[in-house]
């Protein structure tokens, strides 16, 4: 498998187990960077989604300190690597549903910004309604993407990735019809001319 198509481009498609491992791929790495953060700075540390979107709200900035410096670097890298991947391969993934690359804005995008500026509605009606947007848009994009079957035919974005081609039939072989019977050793044969009358 291209490792670096499958967790890095947007083109073609992947099926449902392909995305799967991805988000496993993702999780082992931010355990990973986690646990190495862990050795060196023994507060609390873990990635999130809401990382993505705190890079748009400015209360983030207001509560950064000098001591944060190693947690901020370690998110500043491991945040696009993983949003990178877990987009790429989203996309695909929706290629594959036969739907656009446009599908992630009400899937992930719209239901993210809800949730990191939720807090800070103060009409619980308009809260309680954004929340449920979210929500909904959210679970819909999980089932979408999680648990549908892909298009089981070619479609604009390529090929079925679980199409499996049938065996070649086996074409002219050339050997089996061309086969010459066996000659008897012996001499040549005599042409005769037969005398004229």
């Amino acid at each position: 498998m291209d490792w670096t198509w499958y967790l890095f481009r947007f083109d073609g498609r992947i099926n449902r187990a392909k995305y799967w491992l991805a988000g496993l791929i993702i999780l082992c790495w931010m355990i990973f960077m986690a646990a190495i953060v862990a050795a060196f700075d023994p507060r609390p540390f873990g990635f999130s989604v809401g990382d993505v979107f705190k890079v748009v709200d400015p209360e983030t900035y207001r509560e950064v300190s000098r001591d944060d410096l190693p947690l901020i670097l370690t998110k500043l890298i491991g945040t696009p690597l993983f949003t990178w991947v877990f987009a790429a391969t989203s996309v695909k993934r929706l290629h594959d549903r036969d739907k656009s690359a446009w599908w992630v804005l009400p899937f992930f995008v719209v239901p993210g910004l809800i949730n990191q500026f939720l807090d800070r509605i103060s009409n619980d009606y308009i809260g309680f309604t954004l929340g449920l947007i979210s929500f909904i848009l959210a679970t819909w994009g999980g089932i979408e993407l999680l648990f549908f079957r892909g298009s089981k035919k070619t479609n604009r974005f390529g090929a079925d990735p679980l199409h499996v081609s049938p065996p070649a039939r086996p074409g002219w072989d050339q050997q089996r019809e061309l086969e010459m019977p066996a000659q008897k050793a012996g001499p040549p044969p005599q042409w005769r001319v037969k005398p004229e009358a």
